[in-house]
């Protein structure tokens, strides 16, 4: 289990456990504190495992990775110099 998985699943127990006392206490903050907690536990898990996937798939087919990477790039590219023209655009009306 990688250092990214582990650390995720201890926030989510503790967000467990401090969801739990929260519970137990009447007290909403502390339960929603725990529920965040919780939560951000597993998008770290599931960070980590996404992770996992593209360094293996970068691995097996190097040339269909950097194909994606480029067109990310590409796509990524044309959106910003889409918005820089569009804020570019209203700065003279």
């Amino acid at each position: 289990m990688e250092t990214g998985k582990v650390e995720g699943t201890v926030k989510e127990i503790g967000g467990k456990l401090e969801q739990t006392a929260g519970e137990m206490l009447g007290d909403t903050g502390t339960q929603m504190a725990g529920t965040a907690r919780e939560l951000g536990g597993k998008a770290q898990q599931v960070w980590a495992d996404l992770a996992d996937v593209v360094r293996e798939t970068t691995t097996e087919r190097p040339f269909t990775a950097l194909a994606i990477a480029a067109a990310a790039g590409f796509i990524l590219g044309a959106l910003r110099s889409a918005t820089a023209r569009d804020v570019r655009d209203r700065e003279y009306r």
